[in-house]
């Protein structure tokens, strides 16, 4: 007997065709099909922190494989929920089809990476959190460049918090899990949640005020950016720097505890 099959198109319109075992094919069909609003869910929730010209549709191409891996790869005799077993492989087929883009430049990259470093050099010499526009005079830019320069490389601060700790069995676990206080995982994955709590909680808690409040509302409270700038009386666009220039302070922070 053939065995059944779903296609999927990803966004150099390749057919994939993902065979089916008949024994299985119900369970399997219905754990994909239940979780598809899921795919939505995720792909328009990282919309709002990527460029405007980016598709959503090769966004949720992408995101629809990594939902169909998951279904393969589930065994529920682990002990964990298929909800979060799937949001881990989902969130990273998108990403990896983010970083197949144009828009992950080296020039880019590199911007990125000067201005992670003038921001950590300065909280060492200042002792505290240096303020948007102590950052911007030591990349000799003027505030609204250093603004800008912030919403250039909103996609990799964004990328960054969702870059992820792999446990034995390669299964992704990342910062963005635990600021959404993502529920049961593997034992393993347990113990690693416990010790990237305790430090992304030290280092939240280090931020400054609007920031902390953002990000704990982008994350925790699942505002989007139109919902936090009305609770802070703050334009979407500064919400999304202030997001930015957070992460960018988290990973500099994290970055020995992932080390």
């Amino acid at each position: 007997m053939a065995a059944d099959v779903i296609t999927v198109t990803d966004r150099r319109q390749k057919q994939l065709d993902v065979p089916t075992d008949r024994r299985q094919d119900k369970e399997r069909e219905k754990l994909i099909v239940d979780h598809i609003p899921l795919v939505g869910y995720l792909v328009s929730k990282m919309m709002i922190q990527l460029p405007k010209h980016l598709d959503p549709q090769d966004l949720t191409s992408a995101a629809m494989i990594g939902l169909i891996n998951a279904a393969d790869r589930f065994d529920p005799a682990r002990g964990v929920l298929f909800k979060t077993f799937a949001e881990q492989h989902v969130r990273g087929t998108i990403l990896d089809e983010l970083r197949s883009y144009d828009v992950l430049s080296r020039s880019m990259r590199d911007k990125y990476k000067r201005m992670a470093k003038e921001l950590r050099t300065l909280e060492h010499q200042l002792g505290r959190n240096p303020t948007s526009e102590e950052v911007a005079a030591a990349l000799e830019l003027n505030l609204d460049d250093y603004y800008e320069l912030l919403d250039d490389v909103r996609i990799l601060t964004f990328i960054s918090l969702d870059d992820s700790w792999e446990d034995d069995d390669g299964n992704p676990l990342c910062l963005a899990d635990v600021l959404c206080e993502s529920d049961a995982k593997s034992p393993q994955q347990q113990v690693m949640m416990i010790q990237l709590t305790e430090a992304l909680g030290l280092a939240i808690d280090a931020l400054p005020e609007k920031e902390r409040l953002a990000v704990t509302l982008y994350y925790s409270e699942d505002f989007n950016l139109r919902e936090i700038g009305e609770t802070m009386g703050l334009t979407e666009s500064r919400i999304s720097q202030l997001i930015s220039q957070a992460m960018v302070r988290l990973r500099g922070r994290l970055k020995l505890h992932k080390n």
